[in-house]
């Protein structure tokens, strides 16, 4: 009898505590927060630490072990709440993580091209499908949280990481990244749209401030983060390394809070990036809700400011609310059996698709496309090519196809001895490099192999064409320079001057590839190419889809998403990038405002060595009917005819730019305000592209009511193919001033500067 009562109390005190011990679902998230001890809050804002050291940034909170070998970060699991950890993983060109044995076989992922070339399809139909590739294998490797896509806007062409970024524009950004975080996102899996907010350049990224006006953030370096995340509502964002105005960003309540979640309504979690910010407590009290990778420090500081007032519990709440607000979207809070087996061939194949649409032509003087024969394919990165860039954005894939491997494979004739000559030199150079110790150790281009004048001369009377390569990587951690990323050495000149010389002498086409991570100089030497294309990082099927274009397979029909200049001095960030003092900046004034790319260079009338939009095609096309009201009424609505009037199929990108009345508010001579690339057209053949432009798209940010306004006046469509052609034309009256919204007045700048005016 006792023991049956025994038993009995047993049962009834496991189901009471069962009962007062909530195991987390979607619906009793708040429950949960007061469930746990304040220990266990604490410890749940912070990161577990990482699987990988970058050896710089102090002790982590620990490792988060083997379940993916490699991945950036994960959160705190609490057992007897039901709250699994939540695995974070790098990155914007597809999932970086070691590769995994599974039956005894390494799987590595698919490295897919990278963020510049990816903006520079203009297609966000197969951005979708990418983000959809790389969801894919994010959830079948056993990842959650995908910490891209990286939007920053390419201020500068000497920044670092620009490979990971989209555009110098807003617009063409926010729609590319809407694209990207949709497909991810459609895998059942999230993302952290990244670095929130002018985090535009990687020299002293973990302390330097940005002097940046109002209107330039609104308009330009926040806007394309807006419209990422009303438009596809992202599950994570990061917060930036570097301060705005003195004042960390993950520290920012005006970014974090005011501007993010009450102005956006952005209903998603937010995380530092790693090891970023001085002050813990600030950054939860500031709305950054997870502390990333976990550091042992975070813990204590947070509980001295909960213990002292200047921390309250209930922001604590708040937070671990929006953390698990995330952790019950997730595959492992659903338990998803992950596969290890993402579809590959699928995916690459999307990889090689995207490569072909977003390799830019710039020159074509009947040099391309080549037919099978001899090529001398010369430049050490033909044989070397690089795929992708260096840091978080960096990815292990099971191989790569250089653009020799690719040209022989479309049946290109090559020079094996050549190729052999190459990479035993390629090889010994690097030998000579110090070991990389780190993910953030940039690769840097081997200097060019010798090529002789006897051997150019034999060439040039044995093969049909020559193609050079100029390549070119950098990423997280360090910022390019002119002298030796921006313009071409003296032996990268010496090359393609005595190549072309020798072939031009035989009557023959000198192709120049570059293979680049960011803008370069051509102004100085692009005369002595026949063609000039940009191939960008295209990831690991570089050299099958840049055989395609060569070859003429596929039709090139991507357009530069950044401005080239002709110089760097042309450039209006030029003299104030990275900032002052010069090697370690502790301030980066933003002068040129609102005049950033495109908007700088047509605004004043500079020319350009290839303008925003450019590119070209094997194939002409013609923009006709434009249609568009005369009076804007709550919307604009227009429409225009494209046609292939040329003899191959190709697609084109319709350019939608405003030009409009500048009486109260300083404005650019033109902005791009919507995009879409067409179908494959056959010769003939038309397609009809529609845009719908409303009141937020016209206006401009007025400083000094803290307001979106359009003003009244007559405005100006401009639809092309780039921002330098303009091929139809229309206006509109807008008939009194319209307020779309008033915002809070936040993020003045905390000193006075001289900002660039019209």
């Amino acid at each position: 009898m006792n023991k049956i009562t025994t038993l009995t109390a047993i049962l009834a005190f496991s189901l009471s505590f069962a009962q007062q011990t909530p195991q987390l679902n979607k619906n009793n998230i708040k429950e949960v927060v007061k469930a746990m001890t304040l220990d266990e809050k604490i410890q749940f804002v912070s990161g577990i630490g990482m699987s990988i050291s970058l050896g710089s940034d102090g002790p982590v909170a620990g490792s988060i072990g083997g379940k993916v070998i490699g991945a950036a970060g994960a959160t705190l699991a609490i057992p007897r709440l039901g709250i699994p950890s939540v695995i974070m993983a790098d990155g914007p060109a597809g999932l970086r993580i070691e590769p995994t044995i599974v039956n005894g076989k390494k799987i590595y992922t698919t490295a897919f091209p990278v963020g510049s070339l990816i903006a520079s399809t203009w297609n966000t139909t197969l951005t979708t499908s990418v983000g959809k590739a790389m969801g894919n294998e994010v959830k079948e490797m056993g990842v959650d949280v995908l910490l891209a896509p990286g939007m920053n806007l390419i201020r500068n062409p000497l920044c670092g990481r620009n490979y990971e970024y989209y555009s110098e524009d807003p617009v063409l950004s926010g729609e590319m990244a809407t694209a990207a975080v949709n497909g991810v996102q459609s895998q059942g899996v999230g993302v952290s749209v990244k670095h929130f907010v002018a985090n535009n350049q990687e020299s002293n990224r973990n302390s330097v401030s940005a002097l940046v006006s109002q209107r330039a953030l609104r308009e330009l370096y926040l806007r394309g983060f807006e419209i990422a995340i009303k438009k596809s509502n992202p599950w994570t964002v990061m917060s930036s390394y570097n301060k705005i105005n003195d004042t960390y960003v993950s520290e920012n309540p005006e970014l974090l809070t005011f501007i993010l979640r009450d102005e956006w309504n952005f209903k998603g979690m937010v995380t530092t990036d790693w090891f970023s910010g001085r002050k813990y407590a600030n950054q939860v009290k500031a709305g950054n809700d997870l502390l990333m990778p976990g550091r042992k420090q975070e813990a204590k500081k947070i509980k001295e400011a909960l213990d002292e007032g200047s921390l309250k519990e209930t922001e604590l709440d708040r937070n671990i609310e929006r953390i698990l607000q995330l952790v019950v979207k997730t595959p492992v809070f659903a338990n998803y059996r992950y596969s290890q087996h993402p579809d590959f061939i699928a995916n690459r194949a999307i990889a090689q698709q995207a490569a072909e649409e977003g390799m830019v032509l710039l020159k074509n003087k009947a040099a391309l496309p080549l037919s099978a024969g001899k090529i001398a394919l010369l430049g050490n990165a033909s044989y070397d090519t690089f795929v992708g860039g260096t840091g978080s954005g960096e990815v292990q894939s099971a191989y790569t196809i250089s653009f020799y491997d690719g040209l022989k494979k479309a049946g290109f004739s090559l020079d094996e001895n050549l190729k052999k000559a190459y990479l035993s030199y390629i090889t010994e150079e690097k030998k000579k490099r110090p070991k990389r110790m780190s993910i953030l150790d940039v690769v840097k281009p081997v200097e060019e192999f010798p090529i002789s004048e006897e051997q150019l001369q034999q060439m040039s009377r044995n093969c049909e064409a020559a193609i050079i390569t100029i390549g070119r990587s950098a990423g997280e951690g360090s910022d390019r320079s002119v002298e030796t990323d921006y313009v071409l050495n003296d032996k990268e000149l010496a090359l393609i001057k005595a190549t072309a010389s020798a072939f031009h002498a035989q009557g023959k086409k000198l192709i120049v590839a570059l293979n680049i991570d960011a803008l370069v100089e051509v102004t100085s030497w692009q005369d002595l190419a026949d063609a000039l294309l940009i191939t960008w990082l295209p990831g690991q099927e570089a050299g099958n889809a840049f055989a395609n274009i060569i070859a003429g397979k596929t039709n090139p029909s991507g357009k530069l998403p950044q401005t080239m200049a002709l110089s760097y001095n042309d450039i209006p960030s030029a003299t104030a990038f990275p900032g002052t003092p010069k090697r370690s900046p502790s301030e980066s004034v933003y002068n040129e405002g609102i005049y950033v790319g495109y908007r700088y260079f047509s605004s004043f009338g500079k020319p350009v060595a290839y303008p925003f939009g450019y590119g070209l095609s094997y194939t002409q096309f013609e923009m006709k009917k434009l249609k568009a009201p005369t009076k804007f009424s709550k919307k604009l609505s227009l429409s225009v005819e494209v046609t292939n009037v040329g003899e191959v199929a190709g697609k084109e990108v319709v350019q939608v730019y405003l030009s409009a009345p500048a009486k109260s508010m300083d404005k650019p001579a033109l902005e791009l305000k919507a995009f879409a690339k067409t179908e494959l057209l056959s010769p003939k053949q038309s397609q009809t592209l529609s845009f719908t432009l409303s009141p937020e798209s016209l206006a401009s940010f007025d400083t000094a009511r803290s307001a979106w306004v359009v003003e009244a006046g007559t405005y100006t469509v401009k639809v092309g193919n780039s921002v330098e052609n303009i091929l139809q034309t229309a206006t509109f009256t807008v008939p009194k001033e319209i307020v779309v919204e008033k915002v809070a007045d936040v993020l003045k700048p905390n000193k006075a500067f001289d900002e660039l005016k019209r």
